[in-house]
């Protein structure tokens, strides 16, 4: 049994050379393509070609015509928004 002499012991552990996974929070997400679908400006998704985040995009601007569907172009960073046909 610990001494009650007021005191504390605070270990700490030493971390270790193995570079850990790096953990992302829910308001910083990996950056992995350059075309991003965004919804109400709040990105939902990467793409690599247009097409596909085009696609997607009209798929969720179609089940609900209320919100603003987009697609960011990060390279030329232009800003696409896509209306249904």
């Amino acid at each position: 049994m610990a001494p009650r002499d007021g005191t504390k012991t605070l270990t700490r552990s030493v971390p270790s050379e193995e570079p850990g996974e790096e953990l992302f929070g829910q308001r910083r997400r990996p950056d992995l393509s350059r075309f991003r679908l965004q919804v109400d400006r709040q990105t939902k998704g990467s793409y690599t070609t247009i097409e596909a985040a085009q696609q997607a995009g009209l798929a969720i601007k179609t089940a609900y015509p209320v919100v603003q569907v987009g697609v960011y172009d990060t390279v030329e960073g232009v800003n696409t928004i896509i209306e249904p046909a």
